[in-house]
């Protein structure tokens, strides 16, 4: 079965590239995935396979990266590590942290921020898959709730969406704002499910 529904994507996928290549860039983005049909089926068969795969639980895309961001924080936060974590993850994005810098300081433009943070960086978007951009803000649903929730259930762990938001995201996106030299505002979680992160005034 799933061979079977591999193969249909990868056709499906490879069509719909080849359709995509002969129409003009402005009818839509299609046609950079000229040449790399096999690539795109192989994408479009892992979507499908991961959403139908109900078992032991219905799967979002952003599962495996949610559960390694779960594991390493609950590991931290047992450790009594939390805030060494934090910084260690503002540390390694500091190469890429330096460049936007750059860029904000050449440009301006503190947009570029979140742009570089939010839109460019795959580790971000498919983590949170309905990023919403506006100039100055950028909105997603709180990623881990699903997952979590589920987890604490069978004991896996014991973090709350509220104590997660407080001691990971906001903390990390807020050194990320400090390292490109702009304030990153996080709001806390809404009712809504839904966080905000805006820019602030300039960073000291």
């Amino acid at each position: 079965m799933i061979e079977r529904t591999t193969d249909t994507s990868t056709a499906s996928a490879a069509s719909t590239a080849s359709v995509a290549s002969t129409a003009s860039p402005a009818v839509g983005s299609g046609i950079e995935f000229l040449g790399q049909e096999e690539r795109l089926g192989q994408a479009v068969a892992l979507a499908l396979r991961t959403l139908k795969d109900g078992i032991p639980y219905q799967h979002e895309m952003n599962d495996a990266l949610v559960k390694m961001h779960l594991n390493s924080v609950q590991f931290a936060k047992n450790k009594g590590l939390i805030k060494q974590y934090v910084e260690h993850d503002i540390a390694s994005m500091m190469p890429t942290l330096k460049t936007l810098r750059a860029a904000v300081a050449q440009r301006g433009d503190p947009e570029i921020a979140l742009q570089g943070v939010f839109d460019k960086t795959s580790s971000f978007y498919q983590l949170c898959l309905d990023l919403e951009a506006s100039p100055g803000q950028r909105r997603f649903t709180f990623p881990y709730s699903h997952v979590l929730a589920i987890s604490r259930r069978i004991g896996q762990f014991d973090l709350t969406d509220a104590e997660l938001h407080e001691i990971w995201l906001k903390p990390r996106l807020e050194g990320y704002g400090r390292g490109i030299g702009v304030t990153f505002e996080v709001s806390d979680i809404g009712a809504d499910g839904k966080v905000t992160v805006s820019l602030g005034a300039p960073a000291p």
